[in-house]
């Protein structure tokens, strides 16, 4: 009997290893040793096999992952388990899973491509819950009495950063945010990752760390390579009881999901709690799509003007054009209500030659009839994509022929995605709208997808500083060190700075001592209708200045 008793030899070992892509490790502390054996080149761990130091897994891993790499090796007690997600350089997300024995002397396991799990219900992306799971394991927590909180938080403009940086270099974006996440919360809290871009947790409210903070771990900056990145969210919350009150998971995921929609169409960063007003937003979105079809034929979108100062004598120096709709019946829509529409609907390359073409000739009609105001700019904003239309560059050169501006009256301002898309192409189409008489502005400077090789070889006029960083450089270190970059980066390449955000006199003295020329924001004034802007334009000639308040 003893003789029919079947064993596995090195040799069958290892091909059954090989053949499910699968590798054993094993951990030994004391000798600073991690032994790998089988599918080693298959997962992408050729360069530790058979054996490497623990400084050789730290550095292979991606910066993301490093803090997690510690889990492997970090001393536990025995039975202690261990299973985590890793990936190296190169290769594809791994799962580690293992046991400490031997009284903490050595650690051994399996690690296999994530995949391979299929059952864990992980997001390949972060390791964290997917949406499928996260529903489940969501319906099994409200079973058991007591008031949770679910956040849902949206990563704002993941668009662009897939455009600025490529698919993979965002995907590292998420990644260290599904890391980040995973860190501001306690153990036990349930993590997801519901969507492209979107990232949910439910716990307790006792002991949920709420949406605030989660919004400060998320929007850290991290440098993704060689960019900066300063991700901001959208963030929608809802609370509801456990037990037999509960509502069903997939219905309070919908609710938080509202509120996502609702905090967006308050701009970017935006927080918003579910409220039963938000149910009728649906309804609401189908009959403004059907509104906004001919609203451009009606002359109902039209530019208001939002003054733009010197910094150091309050004098004005021009406007930037930003499109509202009168609508006949719900009253003046801001940006945010309706634009996203227009870009489904297609409209935006019609709706930017408007803006242009209407912004112009307000310009021009007001320095025909005003003499101080020979001097005057109007800046209109290129809309994502609206670089490459091909009508673009002799627009310009009709508008300037209608109106009579002369060159540099006519500003447009380009985004850091559209440009760093295809910074070749961008380069000739920014140099032939410049030999068309437009000035130049990259807008919303500082927000992370900047090259400064790039930057250099482009013909801009002006930087234009997102508001984001203005309205925190007073309370964020960060924020303060990245304007005064700005500033200095702009007046060592001879270009105009413009600060968006400018809430009050306070913000106007800290920009003006950083040595920032123009700032625009509330403290001036909003964005004005036409005959609102002519009185403002008036009455900062006669008054010598435009009157900034002295709070926010």
């Amino acid at each position: 009997m003893a003789n029919d008793r079947w064993m596995w030899d090195a040799t069958a070992t290892f091909e059954a290893l090989g053949a499910a892509e699968v590798a054993l490790w094993m951990w030994e502390p004391e000798k600073d040793r991690l032994r790998l054996t089988g599918a080693t080149r298959a997962l992408g761990l050729g360069p530790l096999a058979p054996d490497c130091s623990s400084a050789a897994l730290r550095a292979l891993a991606l910066p993301q992952d490093r803090a997690i790499a510690e889990d492997i090796l970090r001393v536990q007690e025995p039975g202690s388990e261990v299973a985590v997600r890793l990936r190296l350089r190169g290769g594809e997300p791994c799962v580690w899973r293992g046991v400490w024995l031997e009284e903490g002397v050595r650690a051994a396991g399996v690690v296999a491509a994530e995949m391979r799990f299929a059952a864990s219900g992980l997001d390949h992306l972060t390791g964290l819950a997917d949406r499928k799971s996260f529903i489940a394991m969501a319906r099994e927590r409200l079973q058991a009495p007591g008031q949770y909180e679910l956040i849902v938080a949206d990563l704002d403009r993941l668009r662009r950063l897939n455009e600025a940086l490529g698919h993979e270099r965002a995907d590292l974006v998420l990644a260290a945010l599904g890391s980040r996440l995973a860190a501001a919360f306690p153990p036990g809290a349930l993590l997801a990752r519901i969507g492209e871009d979107e990232f949910a947790t439910l716990a307790p409210v006792e002991v949920s760390p709420g949406a605030e903070a989660l919004r400060r771990a998320l929007e850290q900056p991290l440098r993704v390579a060689g960019f900066d990145i300063h991700p901001t969210l959208s963030i929608g919350a809802v609370e509801a009881p456990g037990g037999e009150d509960a509502p069903e998971a997939a219905e309070l995921l919908r609710r938080a999901e509202l509120a996502v929609e609702s905090a967006k169409s308050n701009g970017r960063g935006g927080a918003a709690a579910y409220g039963r007003g938000l149910e009728t937003d649906g309804l609401s979105r189908l009959a403004l799509e059907g509104d906004l079809k001919g609203a451009l034929r009606r002359g109902e979108l039209t530019p208001f003007y939002q003054p733009i100062v010197r910094l150091s004598t309050g004098a004005l120096s021009g406007f930037e054009a930003l499109v509202r709709w009168r609508h006949p019946r719900r009253g003046l829509l801001m940006p945010e209500q309706f634009l996203p529409l227009c870009e489904e609907m297609g409209l935006m390359a019609e709706l930017g030659a408007m803006m242009m073409r209407e912004g112009a000739r307000q310009l021009a009609a007001w320095r025909q009839r005003h003499v101080a105001a020979g001097e005057l700019t109007v800046a209109v904003n290129l809309s994502t994509g609206e670089i490459d239309r091909p009508d673009l560059i002799a627009d310009v050169e009709a508008i300037r022929r209608e109106t009579g501006l002369p060159p540099g009256a006519l500003k447009l301002e380009v985004t850091e995605s559209d440009v760093m898309r295809d910074p070749d192409r961008a380069a000739v189409v920014l140099r032939s709208l410049r030999a068309a008489g437009a000035a130049l502005a990259l807008d919303d400077f500082g927000t992370g997808f900047s090259s400064l090789s790039y930057l250099t070889r482009l013909p801009f006029d002006t930087l234009k500083i997102d508001r984001y960083f203005v309205r925190t450089m007073a309370t964020n270190e960060g924020s303060a060190k990245i304007v005064s970059s700005v500033v200095k980066l702009g007046q060592d390449l001879d270009m105009e700075v413009v600060a968006e955000g400018v809430e009050n006199a306070g913000m106007a003295r800290q920009l003006l001592a950083l040595g920032c020329d123009y700032g625009q924001g509330f403290g001036y004034a909003p964005a004005l209708s036409a005959q609102e802007a002519e009185v403002y334009l008036n009455e900062s000639y006669v008054d010598g200045a435009a009157p900034v308040k002295a709070r926010g």
